[in-house]
């Protein structure tokens, strides 16, 4: 595994890697495990270096302050691919949260919202429609993305854009319910550096 020091060598640039972030000190948290899920077929035969992974990492780094296990995985716009590995992560590798980024437009081979939605037992719909609303700020065409969240076991499943600004755009605003989802389908505590992303948790529910 990969300290936080390392990780900007890294950047995820294997098709399957694992990294560990180490907590802050004084951090309050359980360590999660989270999985960065890129459906691109470009970047899975590597015409081109996946940036969305990356983008997702950076957030992670720098707004977690719990310790937190990252997985990794690159694969085509295939929705039986990205069905299987939905499933590997949850109930083999035991994510607690999963964010795909990629494939949620309406071209024919953007295909991870219908992926997303096989897998998952409940669906979180209001994921989907605050990234649109936050997205809209930004250009027109967000009304084009079909991105939705959902819940398989004790893991929390949602779909961001595919391209980096966007992904940070809507990460910063999105995460700050994740946690407390996270509590409520009994996962870890993941503790936030409030600087960063100030999650939203009711005072009962706050270790700090």
């Amino acid at each position: 595994m990969t300290s936080r020091k390392s990780m900007d060598q890294t950047r995820l640039d294997n098709m399957d890697s694992t990294t560990l972030l180490d907590g802050r000190n004084g951090h309050v948290g359980e360590t999660a495990v989270i999985g960065i899920l890129v459906a691109s077929d470009r970047a899975h035969s590597k015409e081109y270096e996946d940036e969305g992974g990356p983008a997702i990492l950076d957030f992670l780094k720098e707004a977690v302050a719990s310790p937190v296990e990252v997985h990794y995985r690159c694969i085509p716009d295939q929705q039986d691919i990205i069905e299987e590995a939905l499933i590997e992560l949850v109930d083999i590798t035991g994510c607690n949260v999963i964010v795909t980024t990629g494939g949620t437009g309406p071209a024919v081979r953007d295909v991870t919202p219908e992926a997303t939605e096989h897998v998952c037992e409940r669906m979180m719909p209001g994921f989907g429609e605050q990234m649109r609303s936050i997205s809209l700020a930004f250009t027109p065409t967000a009304i084009l993305s079909r991105q939705t969240a959902g819940i398989r076991g004790s893991c929390l499943i949602f779909n961001l854009p595919g391209r980096p600004k966007a992904i940070r755009e809507t990460i910063d605003e999105i995460w700050k319910a994740v946690p407390y989802c996270v509590d409520l389908i009994q996962g870890p505590y993941i503790d936030m550096n409030d600087e960063i992303c100030n999650a939203f948790r009711p005072k009962s529910a706050r270790r700090r």
